[in-house]
């Protein structure tokens, strides 16, 4: 048993992460990954499924979900697993959390408030309409235990939105931050940041039986205390076990699934490699004369399929 919780189960996520205890860790991650962006003072943490339209997403949606003390809305979620349109679910919740930021009514109950000018004339408001509309930045933070094939082959993609051409940001109300941990593959002497200590110590921190003394900034000693198994309650232990339960049982299943399709297609590579050197052969028995019945006894292939052999090829070369 490791000293530390396991960051990749639901429950050692929270536990780091999702308690009030923890808010300072939280920060202080966040402001790592936004280094340059934004630097965050303080954050609430929102009641994640006051926000679940579907019943099937209640408890899911997000692992955490919190405003800053400037305003901005932060979701942070955990995946351990690939699943099938992660991107697309990602977007979606990102989406809906920027929708909610302003309630507008229909547009044909919208009035439109007046007032006189100086010549007694009724005339518009001067409050700009497009005033309602302006946005909180929402920031969408994804730490992946696994590889995403819509991504590229490394740790961090960051998603703006962004004129195709130039790259320009055109509004930057909308952020995402995909981090893929199978690709971070630093040693802990070769990170030099505190962003890359903290990425390393979320990815081996399971292992280890004491914090590295590599890892000296008072962050790491808070971590230290926060996330000892021994540390937790007695109802988050019995939590914990069995969120560890899931997590090596989806590990295995998945490795199932992995060596199942690598298997499969190794098969269906010799299957594939079988079937084009028994048409080659053929074709070769075909040009040297021999009959189509002989070929077929030699090839197991139908007089038919003899027959089409080097049709398609000869056509192409204008043979035929």
């Amino acid at each position: 048993m490791s000293r530390f919780v396991n960051p990749f189960t639901d429950l050692g996520f929270k536990v780091i992460f999702g308690q009030p205890a923890s808010k300072g860790l939280l920060i202080t991650l966040l402001n790592e990954l936004l280094a340059g962006e934004h630097h965050i003072e303080d954050l609430c943490f929102l009641d994640k499924e006051d926000h679940a339209d579907n019943v099937h997403d209640k408890g899911i949606i997000y692992d955490l979900y919190c405003r800053t003390d400037s305003g901005e809305y932060i979701i942070v979620e955990m995946q351990n697993r690939w699943h099938s349109h992660f991107l697309d679910r990602t977007l979606y919740y990102v989406c809906r959390a920027v929708g909610r930021l302003t309630e507008l009514p229909p547009p044909d109950t919208i009035k439109i408030p007046v007032e006189k000018d100086t010549d007694g004339m009724v005339c518009e408001s001067s409050v700009p309409y497009g005033s309602r509309y302006r946005l909180s930045t929402v920031y969408g933070i994804f730490l992946m235990n696994f590889k995403e094939d819509g991504l590229d082959k490394k740790f961090r993609t960051d998603i703006v939105l962004a004129d195709r051409d130039t790259g320009r940001v055109v509004n930057p109300h909308l952020r995402q931050i995909y981090l893929q941990f199978p690709y971070f593959n630093k040693e802990l002497a070769e990170c030099e940041t505190l962003y890359e200590k903290l990425m390393y110590a979320l990815k081996n921190m399971n292992d280890w039986n004491r914090m590295p003394d590599a890892l000296k900034e008072q962050v790491f000693k808070y971590l230290d205390q926060l996330a000892a198994v021994a540390n937790l309650s007695e109802e988050n232990r019995i939590a914990y076990d069995k969120a560890v339960d899931r997590y090596r049982v989806s590990r295995i299943v998945e490795e199932d699934i992995r060596r199942e399709a690598t298997e499969e297609g190794r098969e269906k590579g010799r299957e594939e490699g079988r079937e084009e050197e028994r048409l080659s052969n053929a074709l070769k028995m075909k040009a040297k004369g021999l009959d189509y019945e002989t070929i077929s006894d030699i090839t197991g292939l139908s007089i038919q399929e003899i027959e089409k052999l080097g049709i398609d090829d000869r056509r192409d070369e204008g043979k035929l």
